[in-house]
Order: structure tokens, then C-alpha cells, then sequence
């Protein structure tokens, strides 16, 4: 289905989406480690690493977790028990509704089910591509019994926190807030990260700040912070042998990674620029095209991945099964699927917008709130995720914005 692009040569080596950007102080902590034999699930490289995230995202604690998942499961307990006390161990939401980010990775909203939560799904806004506010306040109209909001933000873009808390707290419900993808981003003075209950930022290898894996869970709550800590290391009691109480998991960040995200976290405000870079480059190479970058909102973002939207007229005819895409290739027009093609005929990676959540198999019988038709397949229909890696050379991504205008041909 290509059109000819053939005399765009290919990239030597491949150009990555976001791939992990190491700098050396990752290795010092990491063989200090190794010195010390503290490998395991405790050292001061989880120490340093709480401390330093606590500080910088702006919450009293921090508590490192094996991965951003884990920190989202742990949250939603919480949540529950809060909510529910004397709920059954394994459904703290068990028959609950909960209002989640339709646009997000499927991770945001399966510990919801982990719990036995029944998800919701919010539209999403046009000028952030996250939960619609106004979505949100018609959900509480159909649904007033619900307790709980699981907000995402979308590569690294801030939703519109302030509204969205006022509307929780309007509602009485409590705040899970997903950052996963936004670390280092911000809403007037505040980080993402801080405005929840109960918040997450994950630590995985493609993030702006990583530890291979990880992820981190955020609270201001010093008895919240250390039920999770309980939690995740099996939930054992303080006793000479094993004793157990109550359902515990294996979810301790070990001393290794802990290392890696401490080095690499020292780079977090240097990672932020040099995504910004590509933003801003992108969004100048391809303002003469029929597309537009994805919004920044009012809030700063951390850049994460720089996405772009073809205009409607412009999009070619583009169909898409459960595991595959079809188009038909026009004379001025494009669409994501040959975009992405071309890129990778190129060695150049990109990837589609996140498949919203009531789009998705598992969740299609699920209740989804819209106010403006359906946002969220829109995106996803005319949406793709450009190559955003901070290693990239600006030579390299003038050669990538020259395969994406040549698709318009």
C-alpha cells in the first residue's frame, strides 16, 4: 500500500519512540549495590529514590513499587477499604461503579477489576486529550452513587486537574490520580502526581525518567504510605515468624532498580527540555500540513511523546479490525496506519493513539459518558504517536518530518 517513498533512504540505526537514556550515575549506585549486597527489596537507593520523588512530585511520601500497575492496584485498595470499610479481601470495590479515563493504557483501569470495581468510562476533551471535565460532571448526574474517579493524563499533558478535583469533592468522591506518564509535569505550582488521594508515576523503561521498570506510589498520608509498604511486601506482620492477617503482595521495588531510577531521576529537568526540543520541532516542521500537533493545554508537560491529529479532510480511507488496518492510499491525503508504515519501512518507530477503553474487547459492554459524540475514537482514528526519543539527532528528525510530508504527496 505504500506510496513512493523509496528514495527517502532508511535510518542506519533505528530511531526509537522513547526508549531508555542512560548518563552514569545509574551505574555508580547500582555497583554500590552490589558492593554493599544490598540487592534485594531494601538499601538506600530505595530510600534515596522515595525521598528524592517525594520531594520533587510534591507529596509527603513516596513508596517505590515493582511497577506503575502495582502502585495503580494498591491505590484502588486503598481507595476501597477508605470507602468501603469491611469489604471482602480481593474486592475492596467489589459491585462498585468507578469513573475511569477512556484514552489510557489498559493498566490505568485494570486494577478496577483487580478489586472487583465495575469501570465507567469518561470521554475525553479536545484541548488536552484527557478526561473531559464536562463528561465527568454528566457521569455523576447518571451515576451519583459513584465514589471513586481514576484519571489518567495522556504523554505527559496535564488534564484539567483544578476543575476535575472540584468536581470530586463536589461529589464527595475520592481521586485516584494516574500520572504515570506525566512526571514532572505541572498545573500552576503543583505537579502531577500530587493531586490525588492516591497517585502513581511509573518508573518503566520507556518513561521520561526510568529504573528498567517501577513505578512509584504518592500520598500524603504517613498511615496510607505505610499499609502499602505492608502490602506490598506480603503483608507480614511485625512477629518472629510469618505471620499474616490480611492478603499481601509481592510489589517491592528491589535495590537495583531503585539505583537506576535514582541516576537516571538526577536528569529528569535535562529530559524535559530535550523532549520539549522535539515537540517544538515538530510542531514547526509540520505546520504547512493538514494535521496538528496534540495540545499542551493550560497545564506544562513533560513532552513524553510528541503525537500528531490529521485533519478530517485530509485523512485517506483508513479501516481497522481488532488486529489489523486497511487503507487506500490518495493523491493529498494520509491516515496513521500508512504513516506508521512508512516510518517503519524506514526504521523509524512510532506507534498508534491509545485505543480507548470502551473500544477495547473487555470493556466494550461497559458504560461510556460522552457530551460531544465520541472524542476518544476520534483521536484514535486520525491520531498517532511520532518518534519522541531525546537520543534522536535534530538531523534525524528532519529526515522524519520529510517521510511524514512526503505521505501528503
Amino acid at each position: 500500500m505504500f506510496q513512493n517513498h523509496s528514495y527517502i533512504k532508511a535510518f542506519e540505526n533505528k530511531i526509537w519512540l522513547s526508549s531508555p537514556t542512560m548518563h552514569g550515575e545509574e551505574l555508580a549506585f547500582v555497583e554500590e549495590a552490589f558492593r554493599s549486597n544490598w540487592v534485594s527489596t531494601v538499601g538506600e537507593n530505595i530510600d534515596k529514590l522515595e525521598a528524592m520523588a517525594a520531594d520533587y512530585v510534591g507529596a509527603n511520601y513516596a513508596v517505590a513499587l515493582a511497577s506503575g500497575t502495582a502502585a495503580l492496584h494498591l491505590c484502588i485498595k486503598l481507595a476501597g477499604e477508605r470507602l468501603y470499610p469491611g469489604a471482602e479481601q480481593g474486592g475492596a470495590l467489589k459491585g462498585k461503579h468507578v469513573f475511569c479515563s477512556d484514552m489510557t493504557f489498559a493498566a490505568t483501569v485494570n486494577p478496577v477489576v483487580y478489586e472487583g470495581g465495575r469501570p465507567i468510562f469518561i470521554d475525553t476533551e479536545r484541548d488536552t486529550w484527557n478526561m473531559s471535565p464536562q463528561a465527568l460532571r454528566r457521569a455523576f448526574a447518571l451515576f451519583p452513587d459513584v465514589r471513586v474517579v481514576v484519571l489518567s493524563h495522556l504523554y505527559g499533558v496535564p488534564a484539567k486537574m483544578e476543575e476535575i478535583v472540584a468536581i470530586c469533592e463536589e461529589h464527595g468522591a475520592l481521586l485516584v490520580e494516574d500520572a504515570a506518564e506525566a512526571l514532572g509535569a505541572s498545573i500552576g505550582f503543583r505537579r502531577c502526581g500530587s493531586f490525588g488521594a492516591y497517585n502513581v508515576v511509573s518508573l518503566n523503561g520507556n518513561k521520561i525518567i526510568t529504573g528498567s521498570s517501577g513505578g512509584l506510589f504518592l500520598t500524603d498520608s504517613w498511615q496510607d504510605a505505610q499499609r502499602v509498604r505492608k502490602w506490598s511486601t506480603q503483608a507480614r506482620e511485625d512477629a518472629p515468624w510469618y505471620q499474616h492477617k490480611e492478603l499481601g503482595y509481592n510489589y517491592r521495588m528491589s535495590n537495583i532498580i531503585a539505583g537506576i531510577a535514582r541516576g537516571n531521576f538526577l536528569h529528569i529537568e535535562e529530559h524535559i527540555e530535550k523532549k520539549k526540543q522535539i515537540y517544538e520541532k515538530y510542531q514547526e516542521g509540520l505546520k504547512e500540513l493538514p494535521l496538528k500537533i496534540n495540545p499542551i493545554g493550560e497545564g506544562t508537560s513533560n513532552y513524553w511523546l510528541s503525537c500528531l491529529l490529521i485533519e478530517e479532510a485530509a485523512m485517506c480511507r483508513q479501516v481497522r479490525s481488532e488486529r489489523e488496518a486497511l487503507y487506500l492510499a490518495e493523491h493529498g491525503k494520509s491516515c496513521p496506519t500508512e504513516i506508521l508504515e512508512v516510518l517503519m519501512k524506514h526504521q523509524a518507530e512510532g506507534r498508534p493513539i491509545w485505543k480507548p477503553m470502551h473500544m477495547q474487547a473487555i470493556y466494550r459492554n461497559c458504560p461510556f459518558v460522552s457530551v460531544e459524540g465520541d472524542v476518544s475514537a476520534d483521536i484514535f482514528a486520525r491520531g498517532l504517536c511520532l518518534p519522541s526519543d531525546i537520543k534522536m539527532t535534530e538531523e534525524e528528525q528532519e529526515a522524519i518530518l520529510s517521510i511524514i510530508g512526503r505521505c501528503f504527496d
